[in-house]
């Protein structure tokens, strides 16, 4: 099932996940559904809380968004940060207009987790999949790639947004609506 992304500023968006206690179907099925909908939006990774779920859960693949032939799914993912800085320019399906930003990132991570049958798992990590498990981990920890830019970028961006919400279109109340305001 394909599910409504969270779009920035959506204070949902910035609450600290939890551990999951139990991979349940529940769980293999919110994995599924967010493998789903990254795929929909050409996206390469998606985090539990961009779909409203506060749980440590992420799901990738760096084939993508073209080939869509490594699917990874970590359940209370932890990072280790174990190499040199570099630039990265991101995107995220969280953040509205196509916003791109420079953040920087380190180059390799050790990775562990569990899967989606409770096996542990330890990879290291490097190159672009580095750059975005420390993405999705950091979206578990109510943190944006936008929260990494300087200041003056995250104003003109956060001007942005507004300037985007004031022009967006309002949708027509309903009848019954319409009847509460007093709005005929």
């Amino acid at each position: 099932m394909i599910r409504e992304v969270l779009q920035y500023p959506d204070p949902r968006l910035a609450v600290e996940c939890e551990d999951i206690t139990e991979i349940t179907d529940e769980i293999r099925q919110l994995a599924a559904d967010m493998a789903e909908t990254m795929y929909r939006q050409d996206g390469i990774g998606l985090a539990a809380p961009q779909v409203g779920e506060h749980c440590r859960l992420i799901v990738v693949d760096v084939s993508g968004p073209e080939k869509r032939e490594a699917l990874m799914t970590f359940v209370n993912p932890r990072l280790e940060l174990t190499g040199d800085k570099i630039d990265s320019e991101e995107g995220c399906l969280s953040v509205p207009g196509g916003y791109r930003a420079t953040v920087t990132r380190s180059d390799t991570v050790r990775l562990t987790a569990r899967d989606l049958d409770g096996n542990e798992v330890c990879m290291d990590a490097d190159g672009l999949l580095a750059v975005c498990l420390q993405h999705e981990v950091d979206h578990l920890k109510g943190t944006l790639f936008i929260d990494h830019i300087s200041r003056l970028k995250r104003t003109l961006y956060d001007s942005r947004v507004k300037k985007m919400q004031k022009n967006a279109p309002r949708p027509m109340p309903t009848a019954a609506a319409r009847t509460r305001t007093g709005a005929r």
